[in-house]
């Protein structure tokens, strides 16, 4: 891509942007390199690179590269066996660091930011905390386990990985955090000029010593400051001259101090001298320095060898790291720039959806389509200066670009690219972002130059196009470059202000016109780019607006041809429709977000109006099954009291108790039924029905056909009545219709009062032992069997007969009793023991043992 591109379409800002998101310097590096590539596979790996990272930042958060710096200096040391200084290690250190917490950052799942930690402070520093003792006072511990290759580090560290589900996975499964040699390198070294007196134990033997013989020099000397030499002391201070300890003598007094002169004052009225009885002290202290000195050389060189026996490790750390810089300074971009990846295709087709300049103000910008290469190649735009041509041409190219080199795109989702071998542009107006003015030969220059290289695989870019020369010339070369060009398939945008060139891309298959909108009222353009619509430069609307007076505007009006200004009155026309159009557009657009908004309210209500229905259902059932039950309960224990009191003889009082019972469990069911209220009644017997008596959906019976059905309208003049039986519609005369009472959830009072035809039974029973005492019927609970066999029959049939031969076992006094359902499915046993979990008399059940029946057998075992 040649240079000259890049700084028209300003891609060299977006790289300046780039960088400026880049942390490390090796990264930034990368970003100022990053030219647009030529191969699709490269970009569509660049692009998924990129979206990777960003999603890596929106699920789990920013991470920093800082520490990644240019370390090809320390690598040649270490490959030659040289020793690193304090800072080198420790910045080595921080970067083994922060390759710990970029590895856990790429492989932890959830983003969990206590995840994301420094592995420098491993384990493996207690196992190395004595080392040095380990290698004759000066070596590492780690050292030879180092050599086990790079696994054994890793696994120090970074625990579970997780699977491969992006291109990024590599590079952060790379990653060697070797935790033995961070946590090593900062237990030895404090800061870039200390070195920790535990770092071994030579180290601590001499810094002790040191400590030992500088507190012994200071109490010599203090004795004699306080004491032997205070009267010859210009001040009673130990001081210290080229590492060796002194005391300020005057100098009339120097011979009364013996000893060996330092340094004298800038007047000469006092020597430093260091006395006689200090000096051997002294020289032990310098001695002990040199072998402190020593000691630390001895110490830095180990871990430089330790540093070296990770090199490789190391080196593709450095290499991987800048890379996760380059790659997640790009997806900061993106996420600066609300930007997409675009999908690439090599058919030479862009479709750029709301593309937005990434240079422009993003408050201010707007957004513009853009597509070319499916029913034309090339597009036409007109329209007056600043009304944003030049932006577009610009933000072609500039995504182009950006794409070609792994860059998202700040554009809707979905937004098309393809891959051109060259972009050519000839771009240089006033209102471009680097204010440069071209003459038309040099334009010419540019565009010579292009047609040496162009091909159907480039896309051009071509502004104002045949500008700075005659008009009716410049047109007519502006019409034979583009013709060049649209033969020759070349995916093409030009702006101009020539009417010719609006004229000639209406007239030519595979060419659009295009243009900027313009408001002439306010004179500011609204930068729409309008595809299929020639554009105006409203030069006498602009200039009117401005003030020129209306005779010389009217003046130059005469000066057009006739077919110019019937060409401006067309576009004028088409301007006005469009805008007509759009408008009603906006309108039905309202409208029909109206009607949704609508839509989904009704909606709603009908799913709140549903829920309530069924929790209503639900309810109603809840509460009539409860009735039931307890109904069934009470008429249960009744009928045992009443046979109890027969078989036991009891008449008398007895009889009135029981009388007194049967008529409140009648009440009972009288006062459950009356809350079944009755929305319809039958018409009287031997009374016909009236038209009143009818309303819509009302249940009613055809007497002469026999069929049942519901009330479509009301009854007409005619007493005829329209009644939907099934799929069948017809037309019958009132008289023939008999209603059919319903109870309020719409069911016909038969079937509710046959609901409670167990509670009735039960009722019928209490009546005949009540009115005929020892005369009740008992034969049944003296014959009943002590096994229940319900093989065949349907859940509710089953549950039925355990429920009436549970009522025969309890009158009959059976203590236990055997009930036959099989293995099957299990629908019959679960059902079963549903309806004994349910029963307080039921003491408990079990399922039978080998030899009962094993699980096709349950053992019921009745309370007394």
């Amino acid at each position: 891509m040649n240079e000259k591109v890049l700084k028209i379409v300003e891609y060299n800002k977006i790289i300046e942007r780039l960088e400026e998101h880049a942390d490390s310097q090796p990264g930034k590096k990368l970003c100022r390199e990053l030219l647009p590539m030529d191969n699709l596979f490269d970009i569509e790996h660049a692009q998924a690179q990129t979206e990777s990272a960003l999603s890596h930042l929106f699920r789990k958060g920013s991470i920093s590269f800082g520490n990644n710096r240019d370390f090809s200096y320390m690598f040649g040391a270490l490959s030659v066996g040289a020793s690193l200084s304090m800072p080198e290690l420790l910045q080595l250190a921080s970067f083994l660091d922060n390759v710990g917490r970029i590895r856990n950052y790429g492989l932890s799942k959830d983003g969990d930011r206590s995840a994301i930690r420094t592995t420098a402070r491993g384990g493996s520093s207690n196992s190395s905390k004595d080392s040095f003792s380990k290698k004759g006072g000066s070596g590492l511990n780690s050292s030879n386990a180092s050599k086990s290759g790079r696994a054994e580090s890793v696994r120090e560290d970074a625990g579970p990985a997780e699977p491969e589900t992006d291109v990024l996975f590599d590079f952060f499964d790379c990653l060697y955090p070797i935790p033995s040699l961070s946590s090593e390198i900062r237990r030895c070294i404090i800061t870039e000029d200390q070195v920790a007196d535990d770092a071994s134990p030579a180290l601590r033997k001499v810094r002790r010593e040191i400590q030992q013989t500088g507190d012994r020099v200071h109490q010599q000397l203090a004795k004699m400051v306080n004491s032997t030499y205070s009267a010859y002391l210009q001040d009673n201070v130990i001081t210290m001259r080229g590492d060796r300890y002194c005391i300020p003598v005057k100098a009339e007094y120097k011979s009364q101090v013996p000893g060996l002169i330092h340094d004298q004052s800038s007047s000469g009225s006092t020597l430093f001298i260091e006395p006689a009885a200090v000096v051997t002290l002294n020289n032990q202290l310098r001695e002990l320095a040199l072998q402190e000195k020593k000691e630390i050389e001895k110490i830095l060189a180990a871990l430089s060898e330790e540093a070296g026996n990770h090199l490789m490790e190391l080196k593709d750390n450095s290499k991987n790291m800048t890379q996760l810089d380059f790659i997640f300074a790009r997806a900061d971009l993106a996420m600066e720039q609300n930007a997409v990846r675009p999908v690439f295709n090599d058919k030479y087709y862009i479709n750029i959806l709301r593309g937005r300049h990434p240079l422009i103000d993003p408050k201010k910008v707007v957004p513009i389509d853009v597509e070319l290469g499916a029913d034309y190649d090339m597009i036409i735009i007109t329209g007056p200066n600043t009304g944003g041509k030049t932006v577009t041409l610009k933000t072609v190219g500039l995504f182009e670009l950006m794409g070609m080199a792994g860059l998202h795109i700040p554009a809707g989702d979905r937004s098309e690219l393809s891959l051109f071998r060259e972009v050519f542009a000839d771009i240089g107006d006033e209102q471009s972002i680097e204010q440069s003015l071209s003459t038309f030969s040099s334009h010419m220059t540019t565009i010579v130059d292009i047609f040496r290289r162009v091909d159907r695989q480039c896309l051009c870019l071509f502004d104002e196009l045949g500008a700075g020369t005659d008009p009716t010339e410049g047109a007519a070369l502006a019409i034979s470059i583009l013709n060049f060009c649209h033969v020759r398939k070349i995916r093409t945008l030009a702006t101009t202000h020539y009417a010719e060139l609006k004229a000639y891309a209406m007239r030519t298959e595979g060419i659009v016109n295009a243009s900027c909108e313009f408001n002439v009222e306010t004179l500011q353009p609204t930068y729409h780019l309008m595809v299929g619509v020639p554009g105006k430069s409203n030069a006498f609307a602009i200039s009117q607006k401005l003030g020129l007076p209306n005779y010389i505007i009217e003046t130059a009006k005469e000066q057009l041809s006739q077919d110019a200004k019937n060409f401006e009155d067309l576009l004028a026309e088409l301007e006005q429709a469009r805008q007509q159009l759009r408008r009603e557009k906006e309108e039905s657009d309202r409208i029909r977000s109206n009607l949704e908004q609508e839509r989904k309210k009704q909606l709603d209500r009908e799913k709140q109006f549903e829920k309530r229905r069924e929790e209503l259902l639900q309810k109603a059932n809840e509460e009539a099954r409860d009735i039931l039950a307890k109904a069934k309960e009470e008429a249960d224990q009744a009928i045992s009291d009443l046979r109890k009191a027969a078989q036991g003889g009891k008449h008398g009082g007895d009889l009135s108790s029981m009388e007194r019972t049967r008529t409140a469990l009648r009440n009972k069911v009288n006062e459950k039924n009356s809350k079944v209220s009755f929305q319809k009644k039958e018409a009287p017997a031997g009374r016909k029905l009236k038209a009143s008596d009818l309303h819509v959906g009302d249940k009613i019976k055809v007497i002469s056909m026999g069929l049942v059905g519901t009330v479509s309208t009301l009854p007409d003049k005619n007493n005829k009545v329209n009644v939907r039986c099934g799929i069948l519609q017809s037309k019958v005369d009132l008289s023939d219709l008999q209603l059919i009472a319903e109870d309020a959830y719409g069911n016909p009072v038969n079937a509710t009062k046959q609901s409670g035809s167990a509670i009735k039974r039960a009722f019928r029973d209490a009546d005949k032992a009540s009115s005929s005492g020892k005369d009740m019927d008992l034969s049944r609970g003296s014959s009943v069997s002590t096994e229940l066999n319900l093989l065949g029959m349907t859940t509710d049939d089953a549950v039925y007969a355990v429920d009436k031969y549970l009522d025969d076992a309890r009158v009959a006094h059976l203590q236990s009793v055997r009930i036959v359902h099989g293995k099957g499915t299990g629908a019959l046993r679960n059902a079963v023991h549903a309806y004994l979990r349910k029963q307080k008399w039921i003491k408990s059940f079990r399922l039978g043992d080998f030899g009962e029946g094993d699980a096709g057998v349950t053992i019921v075992t009745l309370r007394n």
